[in-house]
């Protein structure tokens, strides 16, 4: 079957923006709330969020989780935003009211770290009504406890063995949503969702790279100017 085309609409001032990988469209998705998710970037770049393609945001960082960095992603956002809440450093009732806070604010989801212990999790889990993430570094991950206590998604991170990790829990758990990076090509993109993953995460190129593409493009065109 030939594929369909698709009416794009761009303008003058909304034609530069960040695009994922297209082969991204073959992951089967996630629908949350109705919302069918594939691509997710990662990024608090507020304005990388405003001027991108993808489908939602994952707002992690490495730094203990505020509420004025939340908010301010989540009102920047047109977009769905899967919220950091810690479960590393931050844990236990902070996690819990982080949560509580995301998910005022609009958050699709809330995300905990790997090693976040399981009383923290069934704390997040009891006082929120949206998906709780969790994220996931290798096969290694303890994940069992924190299914049955509420966890609905998880997040594989797992460098150069991540398509390998989804594939270990696909086979564990068939019928889990699972979200995965997918590496800096196609090839390792379709890999992974080949493994099992319905949504993957894309890691855009910073504000400072973006910026020194157009400032070459400025520069070549003052070139033209002077000939």
């Amino acid at each position: 079957m030939s594929e369909k085309w698709v009416p794009e609409i761009v303008t003058p001032l909304k034609q530069d923006i960040v695009q994922v990988p297209k082969v991204i469209a073959q992951a089967s998705g996630i629908r949350i709330f109705g919302k069918k998710i594939k691509s997710i970037i990662f990024t608090t770049d507020i304005a990388i969020i405003r001027n991108t393609d993808a489908n939602a945001v994952i707002a992690v960082y490495p730094f203990t989780p505020h509420p004025a960095i939340t908010k301010s992603i989540i009102e920047a956002a047109d977009i769905p935003v899967f919220s950091g809440v810690g479960g590393g450093l931050t844990q236990g009732q902070r996690s819990a009211y982080m949560s509580l806070f995301a998910e005022a604010q609009g958050s699709i989801g809330v995300v905990l770290n790997g090693p976040t212990p399981i009383e923290t999790v069934e704390m997040v889990c009891e006082v929120v009504d949206i998906p709780v993430v969790s994220t996931v570094t290798s096969v290694h991950t303890p994940i069992d406890e924190k299914i049955a206590a509420g966890v609905t998604m998880i997040n594989i991170s797992a460098g150069k063995d991540t398509a390998d990790t989804v594939k270990f829990f696909r086979k564990k758990y068939p019928e889990l949503p699972i979200i995965a990076t997918g590496g800096p090509t196609d090839t390792s993109i379709l890999e992974t969702i080949e493994a099992g993953a319905n949504a993957i995460t894309y890691t855009p190129p910073s504000n400072g790279e973006l910026f020194s593409h157009k400032m070459n493009k400025y520069r070549n065109l003052e070139k033209k100017s002077d000939i």
